[in-house]
Order: structure tokens, then C-alpha cells, then sequence
């Protein structure tokens, strides 16, 4: 496992969802360097399911050398968030390190604080045991995971960096062979048992749910059947999107983007924001897609429809993105200019 050096002592993190998981292994990395951490999470009060609260997580924290600080903060509440700020400043005097959930922001935020602050994304390569996983795979889950440590080890390797490591999707077993880890069965929940991929990277979820099965547990979600029916609400939300077409759009986008829906209204359809004056439709789009967008036929309507954020299906694993990261964000202008269509 990754050694701590003491590089973060004195530093300030903010860590949103520390209360229990990766966020809190994270956080009692950094404080055996000796570092704040600002505890961002909305358990407060003991959950009958899940362990741990804002508080027993500051108390652990401080037992590994680190200064605490809990905060009640649900990260959809902006004045719960600028209030968690506030009292960080207050408390540590600043905050010079945070850990966002959403990866999309990261393409940005890199070049808006670029200099300043270094703004990355990590991922696992493999599943993670979370009580989260614990809920998605059911029993039998556990053993296809490696433990939350190899996260706050891959963490721990970017903050430790300069801020000229910025913009970077960083996969944690990736950055821990570069520091030199080789011995990697350390971080098993059952070393040498075959482990599960992460929902996030690049394996359908048909594959996901079958290595699960495979290994004793129980998926929560399963794919639907294909229907090659081109009609019902899918065929009618492109018609809104081929409505809306310009070459103004084109210009702006220049992007190829295909789906691969499964679930009811399962299919693959394209949208062409980068040739002549755009098209849309059913099947392969006309030339090589530089996104593919995985999720179901009713979170993709409903994400057109204004009524799922983007990001939150990202995050929340409902939708999968390949390709230009960059070129997914640009989408969402599409998606906003269909509201007033709906």
C-alpha cells in the first residue's frame, strides 16, 4: 500500500460524502498526514442501515492525526454548500483541495483554476465495497471488490502532486503503478478472487451483470430486451431533435453522438451535430460516433426531456459515456434548447 509522507500536513481538504465509503477512506488518509478535513455529508443522525455519521467519521479522523470538521451538507443544497465553505474558512482559514463528485465539471473547472488549483477526477478500475455496492449487487458482491483503501491511496497520490496536474481522468490502479505498487491483492476484499469491473468504465452492462451472477451475486439491475421497433416515445423525442437541427448547432458541437438504449424502448440512435446541416435517427449514425452514450430508453427520455440531469445520470451510474468527455458536455445545449419544445 501507498506510504503517507506527511506532504498534506497543514492542508485543507473538502471532502463531500466523508461520512462513511471511499470519501471517509480519503479522509483518514490525509489526516495521518496531519490535514484538515472539512467532513461534507448529510448523515448527522445514526442511519438503521448504513454506519457512520458526520460526527463519529470526525472523530476518527482527528484519532489519526488529522483536525475535523463535520458539516450537514446535501450537495443538491447551494446554501448548505456556501455554509460549509464558510465555516471551513472560518475554522481552517482556508481550503486549498476538494474532491468533486461529478467528473464532467473537471474539463472546465482544469482550465478556469488552472495555476491555482488542480481540479481531477478518479475512478476505480474495479468495483469498490461500498454500502452502496452492497445495495446494487446483493449478496455475494463483497468478494468481487477490492476494499475503499486503494481509493484514498490513488487520492492520496494525485493531492500529493503540483497543481500542474490538472484535467486528468485518472483510474486508481493506473496512478498506483506509477508510484511503484506493484502487489495489488492487498486491496482485495478475497485476494486472488476474480474482481468485477467498474460500472463507469468501458463493459456492458449485460457483461456486468452476467460476471456478477457468475460469482454468486445478486444483480439489482438487469438490461431489457432489444426492440427494433423504430415508434413509440423514442422515434417521437428524435422528431422534436431533428426539429430543432441548424447549422448553427453543427458549427458549434461538431460532434458525433450514438446511443445504445436498452430497457423498454431498447435500440440504437444517432444524432450527426458535426457533418452538413446535422441529422437524427435510428440504426448507426453515418460516420464513426465520438461519444456513445449507454443507458436506458426512459432515463434517455427523460434527460431530453429536462427532467434528469445529465450529470447526475453520469454520476449515479444510469448513464455510461465512451469517447470526448469535452464533446458529451457540449449535448446538454441540445438538450436545453428541447424544453421549450416539450
Amino acid at each position: 500500500m501507498l506510504q503517507n509522507t506527511g506532504k498534506l500536513g497543514g492542508c485543507t481538504i473538502f471532502i463531500t460524502g466523508a461520512s462513511r465509503g471511499i470519501g471517509k477512506a480519503i479522509a483518514l488518509k490525509a489526516a495521518r498526514d496531519g490535514a484538515n478535513v472539512v467532513i461534507a455529508a448529510k448523515t448527522a443522525d445514526p442511519h438503521p442501515k448504513l454506519p457512520g455519521t458526520i460526527y463519529t467519521a470526525a472523530a476518527e479522523i482527528e484519532a489519526a492525526g488529522g483536525k475535523a470538521l463535520p458539516c450537514i451538507v446535501d450537495v443538491r443544497d447551494e446554501k448548505q454548500i456556501n455554509e460549509a465553505v464558510e465555516q471551513a474558512v472560518e475554522k481552517f482559514g482556508a481550503y486549498t483541495m476538494a474532491k468533486y463528485g461529478m467528473s464532467m465539471c473537471v474539463l472546465g473547472m482544469a482550465e478556469e483554476f488552472k495555476g491555482s488549483i488542480a481540479v481531477n477526477a478518479l475512478w476505480p478500475k474495479t468495483a469498490i465495497q461500498t454500502a452502496a455496492m452492497d445495495m446494487l449487487g446483493g449478496s455475494g458482491i463483497g468478494k468481487q471488490c477490492r476494499k475503499v483503501e486503494i481509493m484514498a491511496d490513488a487520492a492520496y497520490a494525485i493531492l500529493k502532486k503540483p497543481t500542474s496536474f490538472t484535467g486528468q481522468f485518472v483510474i486508481d490502479e493506473d496512478i498506483l503503478k506509477k508510484e511503484g505498487i506493484k502487489e495489488f491483492d492487498v486491496y482485495a476484499v478475497e485476494p486472488g478472487h476474480p474482481l468485477l469491473p467498474d460500472f463507469f468504465l468501458d463493459q456492458q452492462p449485460e457483461d456486468l451483470a452476467k460476471q456478477m451472477e457468475e460469482h454468486g451475486a445478486t444483480p439489482a439491475f438487469k438490461s431489457g430486451k432489444a426492440d427494433s421497433a423504430a415508434t413509440g416515445p423514442i422515434s417521437d423525442m428524435f422528431n422534436i431533435i431533428r426539429g430543432i437541427l441548424s447549422p448553427d448547432i453543427v458549427k458549434t458541437t461538431g460532434a458525433v453522438y450514438r446511443f445504445d438504449l436498452s430497457g423498454e424502448h431498447a435500440g440504437v440512435w444517432y444524432i450527426d451535430l458535426k457533418n452538413d446541416a446535422g441529422s437524427a435517427g435510428s440504426g448507426d449514425p453515418p460516420a464513426k460516433a465520438d461519444v456513445v452514450m449507454t443507458l436506458d430508453s426512459a432515463d434517455f427520455i427523460k434527460m431530453f426531456g429536462g427532467r434528469l440531469k445529465p450529470t447526475m445520470a453520469f454520476m449515479s451510474g444510469k448513464l455510461k459515456i465512451k469517447g470526448d468527455m469535452g464533446l458529451a458536455i457540449k449535448l446538454e445545449k441540445m438538450m436545453a434548447m428541447m424544453k421549450s419544445k416539450l
